[in-house]
């Protein structure tokens, strides 16, 4: 630029200064379109139906009596919690309590993206 006049070297340095301005603005909502695709994909990977469908067989097991070959209560929670592990690679904890009339249910639901926790209580 030693050779360029000054209206000529001002010319050059303003290029310079809009291409980068535009650069940084085209990172800038390059950065905001994958934050906005993020958080809708977020949204959408929301297990909804899954716990939905572990949540139903865990209170239904709660109501199978602890007597008897094939309806054990303990074995159908266990095979619950690795069906969960194997199918849906979500791990799922629940224990229940009964005191005096109600029964209640804590149940807690963690793929690894979604952590949900619940306290079922029945009449």
């Amino acid at each position: 630029m030693a050779r360029l006049n000054d209206d000529a070297q001002w010319i050059v340095l303003m290029g310079f200064i809009v291409s980068f301005s535009l650069f940084f603005l085209a990172i800038v909502l390059n950065q905001a379109t994958v934050v906005g695709q993020t958080t809708a994909e977020a949204v959408s990977e929301f297990p909804k139906e899954d716990i939905r469908g572990v949540r139903d067989v865990t209170i239904q097991s709660l109501f199978l009596d602890n007597n008897g070959p094939y309806t054990n209560q303990t074995n159908v929670q266990n095979e619950i919690r690795i069906l969960s592990l194997n199918r849906e690679d979500s791990v799922v904890q629940f224990s229940s309590q009964t005191d005096g009339t109600h029964t209640y249910l804590n149940f807690h639901y963690n793929n690894g993206v979604t952590a949900y926790n619940e306290t079922y209580t029945y009449p």
